[in-house]
């Protein structure tokens, strides 16, 4: 009887710990659940955080989409604490407030500043820039053309820095001498003589931001525009002194006023007065130098070309057979050349200017791919040169010619 009960007793057990064991597992897994919707809670809360900042962000936005536009304009005066005279966009000068919120140190004449489109009150005060058309003419810190790259032309060369390099290096001789360098060179050649190239060796030498400007983008169709943009070209290059302003083409703005214009003749004049009384407005000590460059002299306006503006005139002509054997040198030096005489070159490329000696070395290493080589040998210059002259023959034949494309 004890037996059965015992048996009894055991299997009971046995079912009691099978049923905690259980209730145990259940109990686990509902935890590890439980831990897992906590997890997934926490989660969602964070980006219902995230989602409510972007939906405010996106509100303030759209608030200040709502906004009425600002008016950019200049400060010309400060009368007071409260008030200052304003000039807009367009151009109408106004008695304006002023935000007390402001830095009345920041306020001063000439200024930009932003203005409500509905009072003109001067609301915020704006950074200085400058028109994208000067910001975005070529800036160089440094140009990468160094003086052995400019061959042919070392008279002229030496001109030049005597005129622009030496005032930015060695200010102090021309003080002790008690004279004024020159403030601007005018280099006068046909195309590809090498004006330009020998601007920017100029400013590699003396470590001179270059700053290029084609007078055609000084011509401007509204009033005004051009000559504020003269301007600016002036301040970009103060505030990136020392620098060196190129004008190339000058002759687009330069050119001789007459009587007889019409208003577009009349706009472009008001530039050329802004650019020089630039010229005559900064001191020739200064760390700003101005070269420019055309191949039309005989219109340029007598007043540009007066002494205290641009007093040196650089004459670049097309190379001699001696400047085009140095220029052929310095771009075949820098190719991979077997068997080649420049002197029998020298001869072919008379009338050649910088430019043309140049497309000719290019012209000969095209053939040279052309002919599945890697160097280039006397036969594909002789054959460059044939092509340039052909090139050369057209653009003469057009040039006098003008219906000679459609013939």
């Amino acid at each position: 009887m004890s037996t059965e009960i015992d048996d009894k007793n055991a299997e009971i057990t046995a079912k009691s710990d099978d049923a905690l064991r259980s209730l145990e597992q259940s109990y686990k897994i509902l935890q590890e659940e439980t831990q897992l919707l906590i997890n997934d809670r926490t989660h969602l809360e964070n980006e219902l955080r995230q989602m409510r900042r972007k939906v405010e962000k996106l509100q303030e936005n759209i608030q200040i989409l709502k906004l009425p536009p600002l008016i950019v304009g200049f400060l010309q005066d400060k009368l007071d604490s409260e008030s200052a005279i304003v000039r807009s966009s367009n151009g109408t000068v106004f008695q304006v407030g002023i935000n007390p919120l402001i830095d009345p140190e920041r306020l001063k004449p000439g200024t930009r500043v932003a203005l409500n489109q509905d009072t003109l009150s001067v609301v915020e005060v704006l950074s200085d820039a400058w028109d994208p058309m000067v910001s975005g003419a070529e800036v160089v810190e440094k140009p990468g053309v160094k003086y052995e790259d400019v061959a042919g032309v070392d008279e002229q060369l030496d001109s030049v820095r005597e005129a622009v390099e030496l005032p930015l290096t060695h200010p102090e001789l021309f003080t002790k001498v008690g004279i004024q360098p020159p403030k601007g060179v005018l280099l006068v050649g046909p195309p590809g003589c090498g004006k330009t190239l020998i601007a920017k060796a100029v400013a590699h030498h003396t470590d001179a931001t270059f700053i290029r400007m084609v007078g055609s983008e000084l011509a401007q169709k509204y009033i005004g525009e051009g000559g504020r943009l003269v301007r600016e070209l002036f301040s970009l290059a103060v505030s990136k002194a020392p620098a060196i302003i190129f004008l190339d083409e000058i002759d687009a703005i330069g050119a001789k006023r007459l009587d007889s214009s019409t208003s577009g003749d009349r706009e472009v004049q008001r530039t050329l007065m802004q650019l020089l009384a630039e010229l005559d407005g900064f001191d020739s000590l200064h760390d700003v130098k101005i070269i420019a460059a055309t191949n039309r002299p005989d219109i340029l306006d007598d007043a540009l070309l007066r002494p205290g503006r641009f007093d040196r005139i650089v004459e670049i002509p097309l190379p001699d057979d001696q400047a085009r054997k140095s220029i052929l040198e310095v771009h075949l030096s820098k190719m991979n050349t077997k068997r080649v005489k420049i002197s029998s070159l020298v001869e072919k490329t008379k009338g050649y200017s910088g430019a043309d000696l140049k497309a000719l070395c290019v012209e000969s290493g095209m053939i040279a791919i052309r002919n599945k080589k890697s160097y280039i040998e006397q036969k594909d210059l002789n054959d460059a040169c044939v092509v340039i002259d052909k090139k050369k023959e057209t653009g003469t034949r057009l040039t006098s010619s003008p219906h000679a494309l459609y013939s």
